[in-house]
């Protein structure tokens, strides 16, 4: 299992925690993390601020455990939203949303949950791990989700810290596993404390509590990421536009060709 990935590394106001956690991450083996802004309209934090670069963080980047390249910083924003209009955001010409490589939206409802899988443009869905679930989720929404390339993002720090909180993330996982059968998961910290990151094999058995199969538990900390970071990539570079360029044909090839499909030339 190669390319560990943490999605979640909280933004933190105090530079030198940022850092600590970061640093923490490389020494554990995570090749690439994401800093996470958070925009929760319940408690008014509307502004979408400029990330942090990497250069502005540190002068010389931590080398990854066991590799000799310094760890990939990127940029992730989440939105929490409670109305549909809050989706509003995503569509908005601000100067700060083109610098976020990865867009999140945490839906408070089960319509806007519907929303989220099935029309915004959105690399992660984030699933409830703190409370219980307000609404059902269905199998339509999740399948079509699937289908666009979205995956859907599982806190597990909340189950290290407080029995109440796991019990909530244990069913909610289930709940999630039943309907998309471990397919598109992502495990991500949300950590604040270096002491609460875990290494990506740990984070790997403890999607076995969530209902993850060996096989997809590894993939929730590698691949799903990297599949969630080129989803990104894509929707910034020309919205996914795919361009193909025609082989050339040798001149063997060429001959051995029936005259029907040999190739026109203009004089």
């Amino acid at each position: 299992m190669a390319g560990f990935v943490d999605l979640n590394i909280p933004h933190l106001p105090e530079k030198e925690a940022l850092r600590k956690l970061v640093e923490t991450a490389a020494h554990l083996g995570y090749s690439t993390v994401a800093i996470n802004y958070v925009v929760d309209y319940e408690e008014k934090k509307k502004e979408i601020v400029k990330p942090i670069s990497p250069a502005e963080l540190f002068p010389t980047l931590p080398r990854v455990q066991g590799k000799s390249k310094p760890i990939k910083i990127l940029s992730r924003l989440t939105l929490v939203v409670s109305d549909p209009s809050h989706c509003n955001i995503l569509r908005s010409s601000s100067t700060n949303i083109k610098f976020y490589d990865i867009f999140a939206v945490f839906p408070k409802n089960g319509k806007l949950f519907h929303v989220a899988c099935t029309t915004l443009d959105v690399d992660l869905v984030c699933i409830s791990v703190t409370e219980k679930l307000p609404f059902y989720i269905k199998r339509p929404s999740v399948s079509v989700a699937i289908d666009r390339g979205i995956y859907f993002e599982l806190l597990y720090v909340p189950a290290i810290k407080d029995s109440t909180m796991r019990r909530y993330t244990v069913s909610n996982a289930l709940s999630l596993m039943q309907i998309c059968r471990g397919k598109n998961i992502v495990l991500s910290s949300a950590a604040e404390r270096s002491l609460h990151l875990r290494g990506p094999y740990d984070v790997a058995n403890l999607g076995f509590l969530f209902g993850l199969s060996e096989s997809n538990a590894k993939a929730a900390v590698s691949t799903n990421c990297r599949a969630v970071i080129l989803h990104g990539e894509t929707r910034k570079t020309a919205s996914g536009v795919v361009y193909t360029k025609k082989k050339p044909r040798t001149p063997e090839e060429d001959e051995s060709s029936p005259v029907s499909k040999k190739a026109k030339t203009t004089l």
